[in-house]
């Protein structure tokens, strides 16, 4: 018996929406208090980013350091400043600075 090899298109696809399902259950679960599983739920995500060679979703904002999304007003802080986005953990303390210099007008 043959195994059935599987389209690689099949593969990304299955991947980004398994990746997309599994961040919005790790924000639902920072949203009711769930730190441990949210964490484990980025995990899986990268898992499944791994093994399918999918990139981490751009829009996904995560904790370098501890693993929890990060909700604006829930968990985490944000801040502007100096050209450049700064956003600090509520679960770590941990800063992460992103530029923004694109998006600012030109006087």
């Amino acid at each position: 018996m043959s195994k059935r090899r599987v389209p690689q298109k099949a593969l990304t696809d299955i991947g980004v929406t398994r990746m997309r399902k599994l961040l919005e259950l790790a924000e639902e679960a920072v949203r009711e208090g769930n730190p441990e599983r949210a964490r484990r739920y980025v995990e899986l995500a990268r898992r499944i980013g791994a093994k399918t060679q999918v990139r981490f979703p751009r829009e996904a904002r995560v904790c370098d350091r501890c693993g929890i999304p990060m909700i604006p007003g829930v968990n985490c802080i944000v801040r502007l400043g100096d050209h450049r986005v700064c956003i600090t953990c509520g679960m770590c303390g941990e800063v992460s600075r992103r530029p923004y210099i694109k998006e600012q007008s030109h006087d």
